[in-house]
C-alpha cells in the first residue's frame, strides 16, 4: 500500500515537472479548453435564459371567460366552481363588472367624454381569468369552457398563442441542437490540441517504453496533466462566465427589470459545475486517448 502511495506521489510529481517543463504547450492546451468551454458555457446560458423567457411568456397566457349578461349571481359563482374543478387549472381569478368599471374610471379619469358615455350604466360583463398548469392545455381547456352553461365568449389569443408555442418549442429544440454541436466541436478541438502536446513528447514516451515502463506507468502522468490542464481551462472559463453574467444581471436589473433572465443560482451553479466537470473529463480523456498511439513501439 505504501509502495502504491509512493508510486502515485512520484507520478504526480512527474506530471507537475512535465507541466513546468512544457509550460507553453500546457498553457496552449488550457487556453483551448477555456475557449471551447467558454463558447459552450455562453451557449448554455443563452439557451437557459431563452427557456426562461419562453416559460415566462407561456405562463402569461390566460383564458378570458366572458360571462353572459344578466346571469344570476349564484350561477356566476357556480361557473367559477366548475372552472376551478377543470383538469389542469392552475389559477382562476374573477373580475366582476363592477370592478372592471371602477378600473376604467380610474384609468380614464382625465377623459370626461369616456366617463360621460358610461355614466349611470355598466356595459361591462363579469369575467373569469383562467391560467393552466401547462401551456399546451390552454386550447383544449378553452374549447371545453365554451360548452359550459353561462359562458358567452372565450378568448385566449387564438392563433397568436399557437404561434407563440411553436416559436418557443423551436427555440428549445434549436438550443439543444446548438449545445450538442458545440459540445462535439469542443471535444474535437481539445482532443486535437492535447494530441499535439503528446506528439511533441513522443520520443520521451518511446524511451520510457523501451526501458520497460508499463503502459499505465507511462499514461498516468499524462492523464494527471490532462486533469490539471482541463481543470485550469474550465476554471478560467467559469470565472469569466460568472463575472460576465453577474455584471449582465446588474445591468438588466437597472435598465430592464421586467426581463425574466435566470436568477436561480442553483441552476447556474449546475451549469458552472458541469463545465468544471467537462473540463476535467475532456482533459483526462483527451490525454488518455492521444497517448495510446505512442505506446505501440
Amino acid at each position: 500500500m505504501a509502495m502504491k502511495i509512493r508510486t502515485m506521489g512520484y507520478l504526480a510529481g512527474e506530471a507537475m515537472v512535465s507541466l513546468r517543463r512544457n509550460a507553453w504547450l500546457a498553457a496552449a492546451s488550457a487556453g483551448t479548453v477555456a475557449i471551447a468551454l467558454l463558447i459552450l458555457g455562453a451557449a448554455l446560458l443563452v439557451v437557459l435564459n431563452t427557456n426562461s423567457v419562453a416559460t415566462h411568456l407561456e405562463s402569461q397566457v390566460e383564458i378570458s371567460v366572458i360571462v353572459k349578461k344578466d346571469l344570476p349571481r349564484e350561477q356566476v359563482e357556480e361557473l367559477g366552481t366548475r372552472l376551478r374543478n377543470l383538469a389542469g387549472v392552475k389559477e382562476v381569478d374573477f373580475v366582476s363588472k363592477e370592478q372592471a368599471l371602477e378600473k376604467i374610471k380610474e384609468n380614464f379619469s382625465d377623459r370626461r367624454g369616456v366617463l360621460e358615455a358610461i355614466k349611470g350604466q355598466n356595459p361591462l360583463p363579469d369575467v373569469y381569468r383562467v391560467k393552466m398548469q401547462k401551456p399546451e392545455q390552454v386550447k383544449p381547456a378553452a374549447q371545453e369552457i365554451e360548452t359550459m352553461f353561462g359562458v358567452d365568449k372565450v378568448k385566449y389569443g387564438q392563433g397568436v398563442v399557437e404561434k407563440l408555442f411553436a416559436i418557443t418549442n423551436w427555440v428549445r429544440v434549436a438550443g439543444s441542437v446548438l449545445i450538442g454541436l458545440l459540445s462535439l466541436a469542443s471535444v474535437f478541438l481539445i482532443y486535437t490540441t492535447i494530441r499535439l502536446t503528446v506528439f511533441a513528447r513522443r520520443k520521451e514516451i518511446n524511451i520510457m517504453k523501451y526501458l520497460g515502463a508499463t503502459n499505465w506507468f507511462i499514461k498516468l502522468p499524462f492523464v494527471l496533466e490532462g486533469l490539471v490542464i482541463g481543470l485550469i481551462g474550465a476554471g478560467v472559463a467559469v470565472g469569466i462566465l460568472y463575472f460576465s453574467y453577474t455584471s449582465l444581471l446588474e445591468t438588466v436589473t437597472v435598465s430592464l427589470p421586467t426581463l425574466p433572465l435566470t436568477r436561480d443560482w442553483r441552476q447556474l451553479a449546475l451549469v458552472f459545475e458541469g463545465l468544471l466537470g467537462a473540463g476535467v473529463l475532456l482533459g483526462v480523456s483527451g490525454s488518455f486517448i492521444a497517448v495510446r498511439r505512442y505506446l505501440h513501439v
